[in-house]
């Protein structure tokens, strides 16, 4: 079992049934899956595009991405129905306590001026959602093999009904929201 799961089975899941007085352990809230999307709007000019991202996040997660095409074609945008516009990836079980583990301790104190994540981007649901700028600040990305700086969107998605169980889940966690 990786650190974070760990932590959470040792000590976030007991403080959890503690503070919210769950009367069963299924209540617990837990964490479900991890998102990572990265949105590709240059793909339509730059075929290669789509094999760059690919491979960043391949080398960032672990795990093959999977390539999303356009549903519908829209001609302000000169995108037609079956382009690819973006790249994800669904992480589930130790890959995504690894990726969680390196994005909190690792990644995210490379950014510059690091505060802290927002404590405000839950959706209501229990899910918390966050933007990076560059994924140079993995170090699995070499800096000289990069083509472009490209930005990506995380989403936790937890069991927790509400925002405030959700927070209490991440920060037990480890993640570093700013006060």
């Amino acid at each position: 079992m990786t650190r974070l799961k760990d932590l959470y089975v040792k000590e976030a899941a007991p403080a959890l049934m503690k503070k919210f007085s769950y009367k069963s352990v299924m209540q617990i809230p837990k964490l479900e899956k991890i998102v990572i999307n990265v949105g590709a709007g240059e793909a339509k000019e730059n075929s290669k595009a789509i094999d760059a991202i690919s491979s960043d996040l391949a080398a960032i997660t672990g795990q093959k991405p999977v390539i999303c095409r356009a549903k519908k074609s829209v001609a302000n945008f000169k995108l037609r129905e079956g382009m690819p516009n973006g790249v994800k990836v669904t992480l589930r079980g130790n890959k995504m306590y690894e990726f969680m583990d390196r994005l909190f301790n690792i990644a995210l104190p490379r950014v510059r001026d690091f505060r802290g994540i927002n404590p405000n981007s839950f959706d209501g649901r229990g899910n918390y959602n966050m933007g990076l700028k560059e994924q140079l600040i993995f170090p699995e990305i070499e800096f000289d093999k990069i083509d472009k700086i490209r930005g990506m969107d995380i989403c936790f998605v937890t069991t927790a009904k509400t925002d405030e169980e959700a927070r209490e889940l991440l920060n037990l966690m480890g993640a570093p929201f700013s006060k």
